[in-house]
């Protein structure tokens, strides 16, 4: 049987938790002699990963005229018509064949390909319940929200097969889906394509912190409220009570973050925790840095003495493998993805998303550095035997090939 032709389905191919599993998985069954196209409602050459512009993968962008959102509302619909427009697009105009669809984020693209002459497979990735992703405040949005959040229950039902990245949200899904608990749900965990970690050579971080701060603690996430960056502030500025002048003239944090000037609250949330670290008094010991390339990425996690992840719940978490993998310790809090890939007190430290725990936990590297070694090879050991590229590949190609052979 020849490999399958899949077409993966993408609502915004930026950089991200879930562009990044995008990318890696089409990577996974190019490598394994797949057929993979990608289309998606937007992407940009300037805000992408490195991957998507060598890889040889065609990609395509049809749907980017339609807005986003409808004067800074609306988002979730305005999500679910780009995707249909895409899928509709796809099936009636491109010309594309296709054995199975991978899609994931917004299911109301689904239906559109199974009901056709010839009903296609789909492989629906889900990160995390969409409807769990927002607030209902208002009776309005609880108004609003009651038909998306019955489509996505009912059109993530009707795919083939269903992955998602933790058993967290394995759970997660089951509680939120009632009318899928019958369902079998597929873990798939990230993986790290480690030869894009590869690298030999490693400048210091002299450009961006002073020569003598020696114990560099860096955060890595988007600009959003929900990734809680205030609470690795606020430890850092407990951990400078803890210091005596000259440890807390060794110590340094940097937040990296992804940032997108066309969402309103990358801007305002960069501005909030600027202002937060000038409330606390701790700018001079504090980088804020925006949409680095994947060649500073690597030399921010080399040089640091630790990361600190701070969401809550996170569904997976990309980061902490990154960070295992170059042999960076993790302090993470002790709720979702990172309860199974951090190992506490053996790759890093599981705390609650409480300033004072996270500073226990820094307190511990800046007096005895000698951890970012022990626990920082307990940690790539770790990545190497769990999150390896080739289990990765391994598991979804076997996905794709069940499929095709139900056909």
């Amino acid at each position: 049987m020849e490999p399958p032709i899949v077409l993966f389905v993408h609502p915004d191919l930026g950089i991200g938790g879930a562009e990044r599993l995008v990318v890696d998985a089409a990577l996974a069954l190019k490598s394994r002699g797949c057929d993979v196209r990608m289309w998606t409602a937007h992407y940009d050459l300037k805000h992408c990963f490195s991957e998507t512009k060598d890889s040889g993968i065609p990609i395509r962008c049809c749907g980017d005229w339609l807005p986003r959102s409808l004067m800074g509302r609306c988002h979730a619909l305005c999500a679910y018509i780009r995707m249909i427009f895409l899928a509709l697009y796809i099936v009636f105009l491109s010309g594309e064949t296709f054995d199975v669809v991978f899609c994931d984020q917004v299911s109301a693209c689904i239906p559109f390909f199974k009901w056709t002459r010839k009903p296609k497979k789909i492989l629906f990735y889900c990160h995390f319940p969409d409807q769990l992703l927002t607030q209902r405040i208002s009776a309005l949005k609880r108004i609003y929200r009651t038909p998306i959040d019955w489509l996505e229950e009912k059109t993530t039902g009707m795919a083939d097969c269903i992955l998602v990245n933790s058993h967290f949200t394995a759970n997660v899904f089951k509680q939120t889906f009632a009318s899928l608990s019958h369902r079998e749900i597929y873990v798939l965990y990230p993986s790290l394509n480690i030869s894009k970690f590869e690298c030999n050579v490693f400048e210091d971080l002299s450009n961006i912190v002073p020569m003598k701060r020696k114990h560099v603690f860096l955060s890595v996430n988007r600009y959003e409220r929900k990734k809680n960056l205030d609470l690795a502030l606020k430890a850092f500025c407990d951990l400078r009570d803890r210091l005596n002048m000259l440890e807390w003239e060794k110590v340094h944090l940097i937040i990296a973050g992804g940032y997108d000037e066309r969402v309103k609250e990358n801007v305002e949330h960069f501005q909030e925790l600027h202002d937060l670290t000038a409330q606390l008094g701790i700018g001079d010991h504090v980088t804020f840095l925006r949409s680095f390339s994947d060649e500073q990425k690597l030399n921010l996690l080399y040089n640091c003495i630790c990361v600190l992840y701070t969401p809550s719940n996170e569904h997976f978490g990309i980061v902490p493998i990154e960070a295992m993998y170059m042999r960076s310790p993790v302090i993470a809090v002790n709720s979702g993805g990172p309860l199974e890939s951090v190992v506490n007190n053996v790759t890093g430290y599981l705390c609650q998303p409480q300033p004072h725990e996270f500073c226990d936990a820094m307190e511990r590297f800046v007096k005895n550095p000698s951890l970012k070694i022990t626990m920082g090879k307990a940690g790539h050991a770790r990545v190497l035997e769990t999150f390896s590229f080739e289990a990765f590949s391994t598991q979804i190609y076997h996905h794709i090939c069940k499929l095709t052979q139900c056909k």
